[in-house]
């Protein structure tokens, strides 16, 4: 084989475009591994870069897609063999680098996980960044001080990728998960992964004051804006907050009473650029004692590369829930 399919993203003379292109197989240089990628996976992200509706791409054109796992064919990094199982998600992919939409990826060896010991590319997929970044901001708050008894975990955006793995892993490690969601609809879904209450976006308790009934044990929040900003309200002395995403806004009005009377924590996540060695060690975690109960409930659609147009389409306009699978060639 001497090309193969890949969904290229171009800003030109004729417009921002996401279509199947035909590549030259790239052979690695020193320190890169070529991968024959089996599954990717949507995320919030993804559908930006591949709409034009979020400033993501560096450079154009570039083959989108933060995910991929699959096989190496080819490396040039005495870490790999042919035959190794791997894992690629975040740092440039997608970004300055050709990423995971396709069905052959060459990349840094920096970048890649071995695949952990009881996982495979299509369940690593089924996770792929939603998932790491799930319980990497799980990990995050439990290294801060959080445990159960400190009170309900709240997570917002509950029934997209991020919020629904994270609601089965909090859940499985004994927290009260209660999930904030605008989808009514979804609520026995969410129960069934684990949350033992979910309200709707206008059910927070809490009002604008500085300081406002402590309700939270701790929050991992997809939604950032107003939101955020009450929750840090109505956390529990010491509670953390794991911050992730801003589909509600990029700023935060709030005061320093907080992180100063409550000593409440407001942590950044950010999955793209964590290191190699945290990086393994939460691969690991999902691979084995955090590896989500309900995968197959929250793998909620399959597409391929050409089917990934529209189904960024319905990712942005709210249409999607749980996870999304890309099959590819390997």
């Amino acid at each position: 084989m001497t090309t193969y399919p890949a969904l290229r993203i171009h800003n030109d003379d004729r417009g921002y475009r996401a279509q199947i292109e035909s590549l030259p197989l790239p052979e690695p240089q020193a320190g890169e591994v070529l991968i024959q990628a089996s599954y990717s996976s949507i995320n919030y992200k993804d559908a930006l870069a591949g709409t034009g509706r979020g400033k993501i791409l560096r450079q154009f054109p570039l083959t989108g897609g933060i995910d991929a796992a699959g096989t190496v064919v080819r490396s040039r990094d005495a870490r790999f063999r042919e035959g190794d199982s791997v894992i690629a998600t975040g740092y440039g992919l997608s970004f300055d680098h050709d990423g995971g939409y396709a069905h052959y990826l060459c990349a840094p060896a920096d970048w890649l996980v071995p695949m952990p010991l009881g996982l495979d590319a299509r369940r690593a997929m089924i996770l792929g960044t939603a998932g790491f970044t799930a319980a990497l901001a799980l990990h995050r708050l439990q290294v801060n001080g959080q445990h159960p008894e400190l009170g309900p975990l709240l997570v917002t955006g509950a029934s997209g990728g991020v919020g629904s793995i994270a609601i089965d892993l909090a859940s499985q490690q004994g927290y009260e998960v209660v999930a904030v969601s605008g989808k009514a609809a979804l609520t026995d879904w969410l129960k069934g992964l684990g949350a033992a209450q979910v309200l709707g976006r206008d059910e927070l308790p809490g009002g604008e004051r500085p300081l406002e009934k402590a309700t939270w044990g701790g929050a991992i929040d997809n939604v950032g804006g107003a939101m955020l900003a009450r929750i840090t309200r109505t956390l529990v002395p010491t509670g953390g907050i794991a911050a992730i995403g801003l589909a509600g806004g990029a700023e935060l009005v709030t005061t320093v009473m907080p992180f100063i009377l409550r000593g409440v924590s407001l942590l950044g996540i950010n999955a793209s650029d964590t290191p190699g060695p945290l990086r393994h060690e939460v691969w690991q975690r999902l691979a084995s004692d955090w590896q989500p109960r309900h995968l197959d409930e929250i793998l909620t659609d399959t597409v391929s590369l050409a089917e990934l147009p529209d189904a960024f389409e319905r990712l942005l306009e709210g249409r999607t829930h749980g996870r999304t699978l890309v099959t590819l060639g390997g």
